[in-house]
């Protein structure tokens, strides 16, 4: 069975980062919340105790249970964490004098500690809390002290456990990874051996099992996790896997048949579905954002139960949630009431009596690309931008008409192009233009004319939460723009957007 490490989740903006850091190291690790963890197994070769926006000395303050763990396993309190394993065991927290906030340094470090060994003294930590502690057990050991923080980390004597106040999982912690990783190996001896490819080979190995002979229906994008998703499944069942990709009418030019001609050469089960009519009729004249995707969301659960129905004997679906969505469906407080409504195929699986399979669940989008990888999907799948699953519904700002999407198409695709053949494609993580409902006066040649205004979008991320927007050449820019113009009958001005998220998001409804 695969070695694990189980970070108990208190509400901090950090938790998910905590994992990816420890994915990152190849050791395998889950979140859940800190009041409905699973009891340590064999398997859970160390605990970490998440930071939190509350503190340890509010009523309601988050308050875990750790007898299963304190003393019994090794543990790690990072923040919020380190301060409770202080407060509940005899210590005392109390508010800072200032609020301790952004980069540190460690004037003291204990080199021979496990898991501090071989940092560095004076090496740069990032502080985030409005608590300090100021008084510790007896059998407390500081083991790392700021200027201004003298128990910015600590070992409890006799026992597998530390506290650190401060954030390793940051990038502004210089030596975070190093941290993490004397924790993993040298605490915990994790071997170290989650990859892609071992991810691969226990996933499909896992399906087979579960699925034997069952048939399963699976609805396609042409983005990266319903295609890895797609692989796995295929690896397992081969054509008792049926997956269906439909052309709304909404997607990039050429996009669906060049999908589809690869999705065939990967040697998937395929139905190809052009429902385009149907979705643009239902679409002509509708301008809000949130109709839109009503529409879109509403269409597609027809179109897949029509040709779902076709097949026989089904008795799973099968979706591409990954890991994200799983932990934003469950809070620290409880269940939550919703899971994001783009990850689903909206209510199917109870419309068709179906079960349901998510081979993905436990992967961040990073990760569903190595996977990827490693399984030997094509460049044209792998390494696609994310894509909205309304299209250019919601790329094409008011009211939708046939003429405005294919004005927003030819622009979309000049802009495309253009990133690939300068080599810049690659170095974003997602790009496209938005169409504004928006016209002015512009001149060309003897003639004036007054028509729309394209926005090209262009930003860099690592899983769409935060993004940065991208600072393309001025001189591609130019070339683009001029070329949209020339080109794109409707369009006689183009803008750039430099807004990151937050405040601003990517997609523009």
């Amino acid at each position: 069975m695969q070695e694990k490490i189980l970070i108990l989740d208190f509400g901090s903006q950090y938790t998910q980062l905590i994992a990816r850091r420890i994915r990152e190291l190849s050791v395998y690790c889950e979140i859940h919340p800190y009041n409905h963890y699973p009891p340590p197994d064999g398997n859970t070769r160390g605990v970490i105790l998440s930071g939190s926006p509350a503190s340890v000395r509010d009523k309601d303050a988050p308050a875990p249970n750790l007898e299963r763990l304190k003393g019994r396993i090794p543990l790690l309190g990072i923040c919020y964490g380190a301060q409770y394993l202080v407060h509940r065991y005899g210590g005392e927290v109390l508010p800072s004098g200032t609020r301790e906030y952004g980069r540190a340094n460690l004037q003291f470090v204990n080199s021979g500690d496990p898991l501090f060994r071989n940092l560095t003294r004076g090496t740069q930590v990032w502080m985030s809390h409005g608590d300090t502690i100021v008084r510790w057990p007896d059998n407390y050991e500081i083991i790392g002290s700021t200027a201004d923080v003298r128990a910015g980390a600590y070992h409890i004597k006799g026992e597998d456990t530390w506290g650190i106040q401060f954030h390793p999982e940051v990038y502004h912690t210089t030596e975070g990874k190093q941290i993490l990783e004397n924790f993993v190996s040298t605490v915990c001896g994790c071997k170290r051996d989650w990859t892609p490819a071992s991810f691969a080979e226990s996933t499909v190995a896992g399906l087979k099992e579960q699925l034997g002979s069952d048939k399963v229906i699976l609805g396609l994008s042409g983005g990266v996790d319903s295609s890895v998703a797609a692989m796995l499944l295929n690896r397992a069942i081969g054509d008792n896997l049926t997956c269906i990709f439909v052309d709304n009418g909404l997607l990039r030019k050429n996009e669906y048949a060049k999908v589809l001609e690869s999705y065939r050469k990967m040697g998937l089960n395929v139905i190809g579905v052009d429902a385009s009519e149907k979705f643009l009729l239902a679409l002509e004249g509708v301008a809000d954002p949130e109709s839109k995707r009503k529409i879109i969301g509403r269409i597609f659960i027809e179109v897949f139960d029509e040709e779902a129905h076709k097949v026989k004997d089904v008795r799973w679906l099968a979706q591409g949630t990954i890991y994200p969505d799983v932990i934003e469906s469950v809070s620290v407080k409880g269940p939550s009431a919703t899971i994001k409504s783009h990850h689903n195929v909206g209510g199917l699986p109870e419309k068709m009596h179906l079960k349901v399979i998510e081979p993905l669940r436990l992967l961040f989008k990073d990760e569903v690309r190595r996977v990827g990888d490693a399984l030997g999907l094509p460049g044209i799948i792998l390494n696609r931008h994310p894509f909205p699953g309304p299209g250019l519904a919601i790329r094409l700002l008011g009211p939708v008409s046939r003429e405005k999407l294919e004005i927003l198409r030819e622009a979309d695709d000049i802009f495309i192009e253009g990133l690939k053949r300068h080599d810049l494609y690659d170095k974003v993580w997602q790009a496209g233009v938005i169409l504004l409902p928006v016209q002015s006066v512009g001149v060309m040649g003897d003639e004036r004319t007054y028509e729309f205004t394209a926005v090209l979008r262009s930003v860099n991320s690592t899983d769409g939460m935060t993004a940065d927007w991208s600072p393309l050449p001025h001189e591609f820019l130019a070339v683009v723009s001029n070329e949209i113009i020339n080109r794109v009958r409707g369009i006689n001005r183009v803008v750039y957007d430099i807004s990151s998220k937050p405040p601003a998001t990517i997609e523009w409804e």
